[in-house]
């Protein structure tokens, strides 16, 4: 088996060591509580068996120090996931065996029996369970050979409430594992799907992400006919900076500009990356004349600041501003007057702030 196979069956992903040596220790707490209510619980059974001294030593050990033993052999090994999935075997494998030693008493073997395969199914699936159940029945049988088929299956009161608190804190106790690794999944998908709207550079909204609140934002508006606006800004001879101060200065730059958008921009304006130099804001209750004061006010702010700092880098912007008509059929037509503006704003000299409106073309912000 590699390192991209549990005993479960293939997984996806290889798990790292530190991945491995997080889940032995998540195993620690629930097995050193599941091996001490289950001593007592297999105790009775050895007590209603009139079970020898060496028997009672035996099961002080493994409720003891096994559950220490398997925690450090599963953090030293080369592959501690594995390691611990060994671990959990020998676990079932054990339960087994003193299932026979107490003669298969019938309350405490259950109890014994039903709670390890509750713990094997949360942990590995119903696969990895008959694994478990298989290495359990295979030690009941050799215990039962050994011990020459004696049976007690008859439970008394001694077996019975020695089996109540297996019964009832092993459950509450993987239940309790299982709703913390359910909320650190949910956590974790929540991060998740939080990076992938947001751009890596720039910890702005990414385009794809963009659009999509252009477009609920589009929607509002034609659903209660507010007014709104989208702003589209494009760094003047971004590739210039690239070629003379370098690709990391760039950077800073982007980074830079994106930062002024977020200090500059109202609470709920939403600027994104659109692509390369060029950023994308969603203007929401603004008209056209709104939009050219927020244009000219965020050129303003970049046109005075060093984006780049040490080295007094300096760069202009050129920005295109739409404000929503009845004219506009769709999210992408209003994109594309943006747009638009955008482009005559570069070709009448750079450095301001163009708008479009149907009809009349693009006029510059006043």
């Amino acid at each position: 088996m590699d390192g991209t196979e549990t005993l479960e069956g293939p997984r996806p992903i290889a798990r790292t060591k530190e991945e491995g040596q997080r889940f032995a220790r998540r195993m620690y707490l629930p097995r050193a509580l599941g091996m001490t209510v289950g001593m007592l619980a297999v105790g009775g059974g050895l007590w209603e068996a009139h079970a020898p001294l060496w028997m009672w030593l035996l099961l002080v050990a493994d409720g003891f120090l096994w559950p220490h033993i398997a925690y450090q052999r599963a953090r030293r090994s080369r592959d501690p996931y594995r390691a611990e999935l060994h671990n959990l075997i020998f676990d079932s494998a054990c339960g087994g065996g003193w299932v026979a030693a107490i003669g298969f008493n019938l309350v405490p073997g259950v109890v014994v029996v039903a709670m390890m395969a509750m713990d094997k199914a949360a942990v590995g699936g119903m696969r990895f369970l008959f694994r478990c159940l298989n290495a359990q029945l295979a030690t009941a049988a050799l215990v039962t050979l050994a011990t020459g088929f004696a049976m007690h299956l008859q439970s008394g009161m001694v077996a019975i409430i020695a089996s109540i608190p297996l019964l009832v804190a092993y459950p509450v106790t993987v239940g309790y594992t299982a709703y913390r690794l359910a909320r650190r999944v949910l956590q974790q998908n929540d991060i998740l799907s939080t990076l992938s709207s947001i751009d890596g550079l720039t910890r702005l909204l990414n385009r794809a992400h963009w659009e999509k609140a252009v477009a609920a934002e589009f929607q509002r508006c034609r659903r209660i006919g507010h007014a709104s606006s989208l702003m589209m800004l494009d760094i003047d001879h971004f590739k210039t900076v690239n070629d003379v101060h370098g690709h990391p200065a760039g950077d800073e730059a982007l980074r830079t500009v994106a930062s002024i958008l977020r200090e500059s921009l109202r609470l709920q304006d939403l600027p994104g990356r659109y692509g390369g130099e060029e950023f994308g804001i969603v203007l929401p209750g603004a008209d056209v004349r709104g939009a050219a004061v927020i244009a000219e006010r965020v050129r303003k702010r970049i046109a005075s600041t060093v984006v780049v700092s040490g080295r007094g880098v300096r760069i202009t912007v050129s920005i295109g501003f739409a404000a929503l008509t009845p004219q506009d059929r769709d999210p992408a037509g209003w994109i594309s007057r943006a747009d638009r503006a955008l482009y005559a704003a570069k070709a009448a000299g750079r450095n301001r702030a163009m708008g479009h409106e149907f009809g009349d073309g693009a006029r510059t912000a006043a």
